[in-house]
C-alpha cells in the first residue's frame, strides 16, 4: 500500500481545503439561524444550495462515486482523505457536495442494479443534486439488526407489485426534496432466508405511503442525512418494472450498498476526529483553571495524546480497507470493513466526548459543534449494523481460519 496521495488527490485536497474554510465553516452559523427561522427542523436553508453551486463551481461534486460515467471516478483510496474532511462539518459538507449518506448509497446502488429506465428517472438527477431520496429497510417490529427479520410485503398482483409495512429510521424520508423512496421487503416468505427480500422503488406521492412522523437523533433532526422517518405502506401499487434487479436479490443488493456506505462513515468520523480535537487544544491552551492553562493540566495531555494515537490508528485502518476494496473487492475487505466499523465510531465518540469535557457546559451547548458531532458518532454505532452484530461476524471469520 502507498501512504503518500497521488497527484490527482493531492490538488483535491487543496481545493477541498479552501472550500472549507472560506465556504462552509463560515456557513455553519448562518446555517443554524436559517433552520431556526424557518421554524422546521427538516426544511433545506437557501445557504445550502448557495454552498452546492459553489462546490460544483469549484469541480467538488460526486466525488464518491468510482464509476467514471456517473461521478469522479475516484478509487476508494483517493476518496477517503476528501471524505474525512468533509467530515469536519459533516452536516454540511457532504450535502454540499453532493456526497451525503443516504442519496450516495442509493446512487451506487441504482448504477450498479438499477434498469436504463430507473436510471435515467431516478439516478440522473440524484447525480444533479435536483432531488434527494430514501433508503427504508429498518423496521419497528422486527429486530433489524438481522435483515432476513424484515416484514414488509412485496406482493406481485398483475403488473404491479402492492406493499404493505411499516418503516422507521428511513433515511432522507424527512427532505422535502426527497421524491423517490427505495424499499426492501419480501417478495416471497417460504424461499431460503436470503432470497425472500427484494428492493423496489415507490415514488413518495405514491397512493398509500404515509409519513407518519420524523425521528430526532438524540433531540436532533439530522437533517443532514434528509432526516429520518417512520413511514406507512398500506396497499401502495407501483408498476414491476420498478424492481431493482430480479425477486429475491435484496438482500445481496443490500449488502452491496451497505459496504461503501460503512466506510464513507468511516472516513468521515475521522474527519469529525479531527475536529473534536483541534477545538479540544484551542480550548485548553485559552483557559486558566487553578492558576495554570487547562494544557498544563496533566490529565488534558493525556486526552490530547491518547486522541492522536486512536486518531491514527484508525485513519490507518480506514486507508488499508479503501485499498483493498479497490484492489480484491468488498468482498475480499470484508473483514476490514467490519473492523473499521467497530473501531472507527468508538474512536471518534471517545475524542469527542474529551473535547466535551474540556469545554464544561459550553460542550454540550448548541454554541459548539461538538455535541451533534458527538450524537452522529454515538448513532454510527448502530447505523448499517450494531457494533454486536459486526463482532459476532468478525470473531466467526476469524475462527473459521484456525478450525
Amino acid at each position: 500500500m502507498e501512504f503518500a496521495y497521488d497527484d490527482r488527490t493531492v490538488e483535491l485536497r487543496q481545493r477541498l481545503e479552501a472550500f472549507l474554510t472560506e465556504c462552509v465553516y463560515p456557513a455553519e452559523p448562518v446555517h443554524h439561524e436559517q433552520v431556526l427561522a424557518a421554524g422546521d427542523p427538516w426544511a433545506r436553508p437557501p445557504v445550502m444550495e448557495e454552498l452546492k453551486a459553489q462546490a460544483r463551481e469549484r469541480g467538488l461534486w460526486n466525488l464518491f462515486l468510482p464509476d467514471a460515467r456517473y461521478g469522479a471516478g475516484l478509487t476508494n483510496l483517493q476518496y477517503a482523505p476528501l471524505a474525512e474532511l468533509t467530515g469536519r462539518s459533516p452536516h454540511l459538507a457532504p450535502e454540499a457536495l453532493n456526497c451525503a449518506a443516504p442519496d450516495t448509497g442509493n446512487m451506487e446502488l441504482l448504477a450498479e442494479f438499477g434498469s436504463e429506465a430507473q436510471r435515467k428517472q431516478w439516478l440522473t438527477p440524484l447525480l444533479a443534486g435536483e432531488i434527494r431520496s430514501a433508503f427504508c429497510m429498518t423496521e419497528p417490529e422486527v429486530a433489524s439488526s438481522d435483515a432476513t427479520n424484515i416484514a414488509t410485503r412485496i406482493t406481485r398482483d398483475g403488473d404491479h407489485y402492492v406493499i404493505n409495512g411499516r418503516k422507521w429510521w428511513s433515511s432522507g424520508a424527512m427532505d422535502p426534496r426527497c421524491e423517490i423512496f427505495i424499499v426492501m421487503g419480501k417478495t416471497d416468505p417460504d424461499a431460503d432466508r436470503h432470497r425472500q427480500q427484494s428492493m423496489i422503488l415507490v415514488p413518495r406521492d405514491t397512493p398509500g405511503v404515509t409519513v407518519r412522523r420524523g425521528m430526532r437523533v438524540f433531540g436532533y433532526s439530522d437533517a443532514s442525512h434528509g432526516g429520518h422517518a417512520e413511514i406507512d405502506f398500506t396497499d401502495v401499487r407501483v408498476p414491476v418494472d420498478n424492481l431493482v434487479g430480479d425477486e429475491g436479490t435484496g438482500f445481496a443488493i443490500a449488502q452491496a450498498r451497505l459496504g461503501p456506505g460503512r466506510i464513507h462513515h468511516c472516513m468521515r468520523l475521522v474527519g469529525m476526529a479531527e475536529r473534536a480535537l483541534e477545538l479540544l487544544c484551542r480550548r485548553v491552551l485559552d483557559r486558566v483553571a487553578f492558576g495554570r492553562p487547562l494544557a498544563e493540566q496533566g490529565v488534558v495531555r493525556e486526552w490530547i495524546a491518547e486522541s492522536r494515537v486512536r486518531i491514527e490508528q484508525a485513519r490507518l485502518l480506514v486507508l488499508k480497507t479503501a485499498w483493498l476494496m479497490d484492489t480484491v473487492g468488498n468482498k475480499g475487505a470484508h473483514t476490514e470493513i467490519q473492523a473499521i466499523k467497530i473501531a472507527t465510531p468508538l474512536m471518534a465518540e471517545w475524542v469527542i466526548d474529551k473535547a466535551i469535557q474540556a469545554y464544561g457546559g459550553a460542550g454540550v451547548s448548541q454554541d459548539t459543534p461538538l455535541a451533534e458531532l458527538w450524537a452522529q458518532a454515538r448513532t454510527l454505532r448502530l447505523a448499517d449494523g450494531p457494533d454486536e452484530v459486526h463482532r459476532a461476524s468478525l470473531a466467526r471469520r476469524e475462527l473459521r481460519r484456525h478450525s
